[in-house]
């Protein structure tokens, strides 16, 4: 459907944030939208708290068994009715006007994949002043080396890319991974550099959380990008230096 953005949310235990998701869609400044919960074999009370919210614009998908947020994004691909496709996590916060924003500069771009800056957030999703900024142009290169794009602020054209490219693997970090697949493919993302979203960040180890994101981007180099030794470690290096200014 024309002009018609599907918003697809995978759903595990998210009963402490979902209804709120589900009140920041409703406010967007952009109306013409769905959203597709796809519960991921939640055990919490998420199916209980979404229901009251079911309407014709708004659908809940049960999985059978858990498989991860990966598959749960497929399923929503699979069921979308909209040309656009957006990406949201559950715990995560979107400003009123982002989907109206972002789809305008879609079209004035005339671009197939855009993404957003963003602002970390505390465990509550409050800002904490340090956005990400993003650059008004990503290629596949430049992308192996700054994991920049933040999954809920990505939008896509189905019309422009093949559904296949959207589907994302079963691997750590699917997402990145699909970004990656989709601009090697050919396309490009357009950064649209205004802080639109809020990452929530809830407070873990910061040093076991640095480990698994260091063996998740060189198995991305290795496995899914197909570089070899030494052109994946001068992407790590680019990469390891970036995610800590990021940061800073």
């Amino acid at each position: 459907m024309e002009g018609l953005v599907s918003i697809v949310v995978p759903v595990y235990n998210a009963g402490k944030y979902i209804e709120k998701t589900i009140q920041m869609v409703q406010e967007q400044t952009y109306t013409n939208w769905e959203l597709i919960l796809v519960d991921d074999c939640s055990k919490d009370d998420s199916v209980d708290k979404i229901e009251p919210f079911l309407s014709e614009k708004i659908r809940l998908i049960k999985k059978e068994q858990n498989a991860g947020a990966a598959e749960a994004r497929n399923t929503g691909l699979e069921q979308m009715r909209g040309r656009y496709l957006a990406f949201l996590d559950a715990d995560d916060v979107w400003k009123k006007e982002k989907l109206e924003k972002e789809l305008a500069f879609m079209k004035e771009k005339n671009a197939a994949f855009c993404f957003t800056a963003y602002e970390f957030g505390d465990e509550k999703a409050k800002g904490t002043g340090k956005i990400v900024q993003v650059p008004e142009t990503l290629t596949f290169k430049q992308a192996l080396s700054r994991t920049i794009i933040f999954t809920t602020t990505v939008l896509l054209d189905t019309e422009k890319i093949d559904k296949n490219l959207l589907r994302m693997p079963n691997v750590a970090s699917e997402d990145t991974a699909t970004w990656w697949q989709i601009l090697k493919a050919g396309h490009a993302a357009y950064g649209l550099n205004e802080n639109l979203a809020i990452y929530r960040r809830p407070g873990k180890s910061l040093s076991s959380n640095k480990l698994v994101a260091i063996k998740r981007i060189w198995s991305l180099y290795r496995k899914q990008a197909g570089l070899n030794v030494i052109q994946s470690a001068y992407y790590f290096v680019n990469w390891a230096f970036r995610a800590v200014w990021r940061r800073i």
